[in-house]
């Protein structure tokens, strides 16, 4: 059994930052893919950015020069830096584990809010 672990939601200001933390404990193979998802009220779940094993990212154009993933591969954690935040971010924000066995994990998320 995997749990994800996630921290480091709260609210703040347009313009201000945050650091997401999400840490997988349990029984484990070694972890593909992380990333992070984020699910807006009313809206679907999108993915915000994806690291691999061996370092790649990719991210949303929304997001992309404002928010940095990354990892820890020894600790089995993934971060994300977000800064000038803007209300549009506001969102539940979702950790995702990829193993290469091709079983995901996911975690409970982390509300976001961010203030205008």
């Amino acid at each position: 059994q995997v749990e994800l672990v996630e921290s480091g939601g709260g609210l703040v200001q347009a313009g201000g930052s945050l650091r997401l933390h999400c840490t997988a404990f349990g029984s484990m193979l070694s972890i593909n893919t992380m990333g992070w998802y984020r699910q807006a009220p009313g809206k679907q779940r999108e993915v915000v950015a994806v690291i691999t094993g061996g370092g790649t990212t990719n991210y949303a154009v929304s997001v992309k020069g404002r928010f940095t993933i990354s990892r820890d591969n020894a600790l089995n954690t993934v971060y994300l830096q977000m800064t000038s935040l803007k209300p549009e971010d506001t969102a539940v924000y979702y950790c995702n584990a990829v193993f290469y066995s091709g079983r995901s994990y996911w975690g409970q998320g982390t509300q976001v809010t961010v203030s205008s």
